[in-house]
């Protein structure tokens, strides 16, 4: 009894040695799951959104509210179809480069990629789109409403590609979704359309959008 009980106190404390040596390198490898999640994570973020071309496009915005006739102020159908074509031709310019590499240079897996995470954008610009269609065809009245409803569709977007970003891109999603609701409260009548609503908050949130892809996602590039 004497013996096996030795043995049994030599096995309990073996035990204790290895749990404790589990416990002291417990941490340790916890630390090198996060460490490894934080990588996946990185490698993960979208890439194909460049800070330049997100810029020039929000610079367009700011000089076409600069350059907008003074008679669009009081002509709503007028006014909401200069911002559409202006939006066209910002857009374009702000997904130039996705455009150029997904047909010139991307691979197969990388255009699949692209087209997943335009296409969380995708719906809410569309949906952008219908809006502003409909209340020019129902009534003139409505048109003061749809610079807030465009910053709030185009937040909802950005809030959609969010799982694809940097999560900085959150912060530019809040911005254009707080300035929709306060362009949405502070909305009057048709005959004071104003070219900052749109141009002076696009603008802002673009260039927030080009600096937040310069330092969370270009500036690690170059170095």
């Amino acid at each position: 009894m004497i013996v096996s009980n030795g043995h049994r106190l030599t096995e309990v404390t073996l035990l204790c040695k290895v749990i404790e040596k589990s416990s002291m390198e417990l941490p340790q490898a916890l630390a090198q799951i996060a460490e490894i999640r934080a990588q996946a994570a990185k490698a993960d973020v979208y890439r194909g959104y460049r800070s330049v071309p997100i810029a020039a496009s929000g610079l367009m915005g700011l000089a076409a509210a600069w350059f907008q006739p003074i008679g669009l102020a009081g002509d709503p159908v007028g006014f909401a179809i200069y911002w559409v074509v202006v939006a066209i031709g910002a857009g374009f310019v702000g997904v130039s480069e996705i455009v150029y590499n997904y047909v010139v240079h991307d691979e197969a897996l990388v255009r699949r990629r692209t087209r997943r995470v335009v296409g969380q954008l995708l719906p809410s610009l569309l949906g952008g789109a219908l809006v502003t269609a409909s209340f020019v065809h129902l009534s003139t009245a409505l048109v003061p409403l749809l610079p807030g409803l465009w910053a709030l569709s185009f937040g909802l977007g950005i809030f959609a590609s969010r799982p694809y970003l940097v999560r900085a891109s959150g912060w530019v999603a809040l911005y254009f979704y707080a300035a929709g609701a306060a362009l949405l409260w502070t909305a009057r009548g048709p005959e004071t359309l104003n070219a900052w609503a749109v141009g002076g908050t696009f603008g802002v949130g673009q260039l927030l959008t080009a600096i937040v892809l310069y330092w969370n996602l270009e500036q690690e590039e170059w170095r």
